[in-house]
C-alpha cells in the first residue's frame, strides 16, 4: 500500500493560554466569568454529598438528582434563578405525587392492567402542547422527565413512594444550594441589568439621532456621497452610534425577559423599598423608545439614500434641523438620566424648546418652500434654449465646426459626473440625443430633480415625526417615575 501515513496532531493549550484566556474573558464581561465561578461552586458543594458516607447511605443512588437540579436550575440572574426553581420543585412535587399514586394504582391491578394504566397516563404529558400552556413548558417537562422515571423505577423497585420521596429530597438539596450560592455569591440582579439597559438604550437612541444629523448636514454632493451610497447597509464603520440604535431596536425580547425575572427577585439595592415593584413599567418605556428609534433607522435611510437633496438646500434648513435634533437629543438623554438617577424633574422647560425648535423648522420650510420648486421652474427655459441651439446648429453647421472640441470636452466631463452622482444607477447615454430628442427629456429630467427635493422634506417631515413620538416618551417615564416612586426633584 503506497503513500504516507497521516498523523494527527492534537493541539493542547498551555496554562499560560489559558490564563490569558480567562483574563481577556474577565476584562470583556466580569459578570459572565462570575457567572462561570459560581456554576462551578455550586456544582463542587452538591457533588461534595456523595463524598460523604451519610447523605448516600440515606438516600442512595438518587443523591445523583441533586447534581442534576442544581445544574438545571442555576441561572444568570438571581431572578430568573428562582423563577427556574420554583418551576422545578412544583413539577417534581406533581410528578412525584402523580407516579406514586400511579405506580400503585398498577401494583394493585394484576399484570394485565399495569402496562395500560401507566401508558395511558403519560399521555397527560402532552398537555404542554396547548397553545394556552406554552409559558409552562418548562415545568411540564419537569413533570414528564420525573414521572417517567420514578413510574418505571419504582415499579421495578416495587415501592415507588420511597423513590418518589428520596428523589424530591435530592432535588430539594440540589436547588437549595444553587439559590444560596446565586443569593450570596455575588449577586447579579435582573433588575439592575434591566435598569442600566433601559438606561443605556436612552443614551444610544439620543448618540444615533445626533450622529445622523450631524452627518447629513456634512455630506456634500461630490464622492462622499457616493460612497456612503454604494456601502452595505448595516456597515457603517464610521458611525458607531448606528449599530447602537440598533441594538436598541433589538433589545425588546431582551427587557421581556429581564423584566419577568426581576419580578422573582426579592427587594434589594435601589428597589429595596417595595415588594412590588414596577417592573412591567420598564417593559413599556423600552417599548416607547422603540416607537421613538423607529424614527431614527428612517432617518439613518435617508442619509444613506440613493436620492439626496442638493447640499445647498441642506445648509439652507441646516440651522432649523440642528436646533430641533439637538433639543429631542437633549430631552431624550435627560429622561435616561432621570431614570437612571432614579428621579422625578419636571421637563416643561426642554420640552417647549423643543417644540419652539419643532415649529421654527416648519415654518422655514414653509417659507423657503420655494427653493424646492425653483430648480424645477427654470428648466423649461433651459430646454427650449438647448433645443433652439441645436436646430441652429442644423441649420448652419459651418457656423459651429469650430465649437466641437470645446463642446465634446465639457460633455465628457457632463456625463462623467452624471454617472456618478445620478439616480437611478444608469448609463448616461440613455438621457443623450441617441434615446430621442430633448423635448423627451424634460419629464424624465424633472421627475429626477423633483424626487430629490423632495428627499429633504422627508427628512425634515420624519424628526418632525420624531419629536411627536417623545410626548409618548414622556407620558411612559413619567408613569414610571410615579408607580416607582422616584425621588421628587425641583428643575
Amino acid at each position: 500500500m503506497k503513500g504516507k501515513e497521516e498523523s494527527i496532531e492534537i493541539s493542547i493549550p498551555t496554562s499560560k493560554k489559558c490564563g490569558s484566556r480567562g483574563w481577556d474573558i474577565w476584562k470583556e464581561d466580569r459578570k459572565r466569568a462570575i457567572f462561570g465561578v459560581k456554576v462551578g461552586i455550586a456544582v463542587v458543594l452538591v457533588s461534595s454529598l456523595v463524598l460523604f458516607e451519610a447523605p448516600y447511605q440515606w438516600f442512595g443512588s438518587n443523591i445523583i438528582w441533586a447534581v442534576l437540579t442544581a445544574i438545571l436550575i442555576f441561572e444568570h440572574t438571581v431572578g430568573a434563578t428562582f423563577n427556574r426553581g420554583f418551576n422545578r420543585a412544583l413539577g417534581s412535587l406533581l410528578a412525584g405525587i402523580l407516579a406514586s399514586g400511579v405506580a400503585e394504582t398498577a401494583l394493585s391491578c394484576g399484570h394485565i392492567a399495569e402496562p395500560i394504566i401507566i401508558g395511558l397516563t403519560a399521555v397527560t404529558s402532552f398537555m404542554k402542547m396547548r397553545p394556552s400552556l406554552v409559558q409552562y413548558e418548562y415545568g411540564f417537562r419537569v413533570i414528564l422527565l420525573t414521572y417517567c422515571l420514578i413510574v418505571i423505577s419504582g415499579y421495578r423497585m416495587g415501592n415507588p413512594i420511597k423513590t418518589s420521596v428520596d428523589r424530591l429530597y435530592s432535588m430539594a438539596i440540589g436547588g437549595i444550594i444553587s439559590v444560596l450560592v446565586n443569593l450570596l455569591v455575588c449577586p447579579i440582579w435582573a433588575g439592575e441589568l434591566l435598569h442600566n439597559q433601559l438606561v443605556i438604550n436612552f443614551d444610544s437612541v439620543a448618540d444615533s439621532l445626533e450622529e445622523c444629523v450631524k452627518k447629513y448636514l456634512e455630506v456634500d454632493d461630490g464622492c462622499e456621497h457616493s460612497r456612503l451610497s454604494t456601502s452595505v447597509m448595516d456597515e457603517f464603520p464610521d458611525e458607531p452610534a448606528y449599530g447602537k440604535c440598533r441594538n436598541t431596536l433589538n433589545s425588546g425580547p431582551m427587557l421581556e425577559t429581564l423584566a419577568n425575572s426581576a419580578k422573582w427577585e426579592p427587594p434589594h439595592g435601589r428597589f429595596v423599598h417595595s415588594f412590588f415593584y414596577p417592573w412591567s413599567e420598564y417593559e413599556n418605556v423600552g417599548a416607547a423608545l422603540r416607537y421613538c428609534a423607529y424614527e431614527v433607522m428612517a432617518l439613518y435611510g435617508i442619509l444613506h439614500s440613493q436620492i439626496q437633496a442638493p447640499h445647498n438646500l441642506r445648509v439652507a434648513f441646516g440651522s432649523e434641523i440642528q436646533e430641533a435634533s439637538s433639543q429631542a437629543a437633549e430631552l431624550v438623554r435627560e429622561m435616561g438620566r432621570d431614570i437612571s438617577n432614579m428621579r422625578q424633574r419636571p421637563k416643561n422647560s426642554l420640552i417647549m424648546k423643543l417644540h419652539n425648535a419643532t415649529e421654527r423648522l416648519q415654518h422655514s420650510t414653509e417659507l423657503h418652500a420655494y427653493m424646492l420648486t425653483s430648480i424645477l421652474e427654470s428648466k423649461p427655459t433651459c430646454i427650449s434654449s438647448l433645443s433652439h441651439a441645436s436646430s441652429s446648429a442644423e441649420l448652419d453647421p459651418q457656423k459651429n465646426s469650430n465649437q466641437t472640441e470645446p463642446y465634446s470636452y465639457h460633455e465628457a466631463m457632463r456625463k462623467q459626473s452624471r454617472r456618478l452622482y445620478s439616480w437611478p444607477s444608469r448609463e448616461v447615454d440613455a438621457f443623450d440625443g441617441d434615446s430621442g430628442s430633448i423635448s423627451n427629456l424634460v419629464p424624465r429630467m424633472r421627475a429626477l430633480e423633483s424626487t430629490a427635493a423632495l428627499s429633504l422634506t422627508n427628512f425634515t417631515s420624519t424628526l418632525v415625526e420624531f419629536v411627536a413620538r417623545i410626548d409618548h416618551l414622556v407620558h411612559a417615564v413619567d408613569k414610571l417615575s410615579k408607580m416607582a416612586k422616584f425621588q421628587l426633584q425641583p428643575s
